[in-house]
């Protein structure tokens, strides 16, 4: 009698540990996390280290030429389109835009401030690791969204090839391609003369054979998969979408120099499907120093922010007239900021307790600032934003669970690393 109570419970506990597990199953996967609607990112990278103080996130004017160097920022601030945000008299284009825009003023790390170590943590949400390479936050969206058409990459780079915006574990068909100069694209996807059509198809049919014989979770395998796209995007069909002529010169103009004209090319690829565009900033190093502002290299920084302005001025409005602005997210990123002190020579040194990362458009509730610094930008005082939570805040943005687990061969790993979209940019 008792042993037939207890099969007949055991029985329930099992009918009631099924029926629950399979309601977690069913259940939507943002149960708890702010979705977005954006469907393509382009992520504007500063290399070098953005000087928040002398650019979003402005405060008391400071002199580098006194000499005592006194802290502050190096030029004066103004008003923006939205009461009671101000940014920097050098982004005077962008301050009547703010309304579509986000300066996150508190987002924070704790890396040493090393260029290369804060570079990857950025890209990636995670420090180097011994034995894993993490992915990118590029080949992550390109993971989980796909092209949003099958003549595109899901991901294009518009600067030097790294680790750092490599698909790490995710496989080499989750990668980038590639190119520094807008005038030519990529290189590698247009024939030479003498391969014909049907010359090249024959090299592929030579070459079917030997990839076959690859195991399916081998990495020869996701190699191939790899160069099937790129055999697959080789050719005027593609290399279309990089001729800038096809616009008009006003608008060309309207974008400034080469920087501008990289970001005018990434407005293009969201056009074409491309699903993530990095586009990095004064590949050249105009100023000599690029961001990294130290010694005299504070003395030209104006000429960085400027050409910063005009271009993003431009994207914002480029894709609103388009109306592609609700759908396409765009983040300004660099590794970390500058303190407000001057070193000897009037530069500033690195800075990862608080610095400025921007965000525009992608459907978000913009609010021109989130987030309260100290009196000098050194430490956040209201609304602190790990990176780790701002990673969070783009993949919930373009859709992506940001605590969904990917697989490192037989080991999952989340998205992030614990980390929460700022949910008060979701309306």
């Amino acid at each position: 009698m008792f042993g037939s109570v207890n099969v007949v419970r055991t029985t329930m506990n099992r009918r009631t540990f099924l029926t629950q597990a399979a309601a977690l199953a069913a259940a939507p996967a943002f149960a708890n996390v702010p979705r977005g609607k954006a469907d393509h990112c382009i992520f504007i990278w500063l290399g070098g280290g953005m000087s928040q103080i002398d650019t979003f996130d402005p405060k008391k004017l400071g002199n580098w030429k006194d000499k005592q160097k006194i802290a502050g920022s190096m030029y004066k601030a103004i008003d923006t389109s939205v009461p009671g945000v101000q940014v920097t008299e050098h982004l005077s284009k962008t301050a009547k835009l703010m309304e579509h825009v986000t300066a996150m003023r508190t987002v924070n790390h704790h890396v040493i401030d090393e260029h290369a170590f804060a570079t990857n943590l950025v890209h990636t949400g995670r420090m180097i690791s011994g034995n894993t390479i993490y992915p990118s936050i590029g080949s992550i969206v390109a993971h989980e969204r796909g092209a949003a058409s099958s003549d595109v990459p899901a991901y294009i780079l518009i600067g030097y090839p790294n680790v750092s915006r490599g698909p790490g574990f995710l496989g080499a068909k989750h990668g980038y391609v590639y190119l520094t100069d807008t005038n030519t694209g990529p290189a590698g996807f247009t024939r030479p003369d003498f391969v014909d059509e049907k010359r090249a198809m024959t090299r592929e049919q030579l070459l079917q054979p030997l990839m076959r014989r690859a195991p399916g979770d081998s990495a020869i395998a996701d190699y191939r998969s790899a160069q099937e796209q790129a055999l697959q995007l080789s050719g005027p069909n593609f290399m279309r979408h990089f001729n800038l002529k096809d616009e008009s010169d006003s608008l060309r103009n309207s974008y400034g120099g080469e920087f501008g004209q990289r970001c005018l090319l990434a407005r293009r690829l969201v056009q074409a499907g491309v699903r993530f565009i990095e586009v990095s900033h004064n590949l050249n190093f105009m100023n000599g120093t690029g961001w990294d502002i130290h010694n005299e290299g504070s003395q030209n920084q104006h000429l960085l922010i400027q050409e910063l302005d005009t271009a993003l001025a431009a994207l914002i409005s480029d894709l609103k007239q388009k109306g592609l602005l609700d759908r396409t997210l765009i983040v300004v990123g660099t590794e970390f900021g500058r303190p407000p002190e001057f070193d000897g020579r009037g530069g500033r040194g690195h800075q990862g307790t608080a610095f400025s990362m921007v965000l525009a458009g992608g459907g978000l509730k913009h609010c021109g600032a989130y987030g309260v610094t100290d009196e000098l930008a050194k430490k956040p005082v209201d609304s602190p934003v790990p990176l780790v939570d701002f990673h969070a805040t783009i993949h919930a943005a373009m859709g992506i669970d940001p605590a969904k687990e990917l697989m490192d061969g037989t080991r999952p790993v989340p998205i992030t690393d614990g980390g929460k979209a700022v949910a008060a940019l979701f309306g």
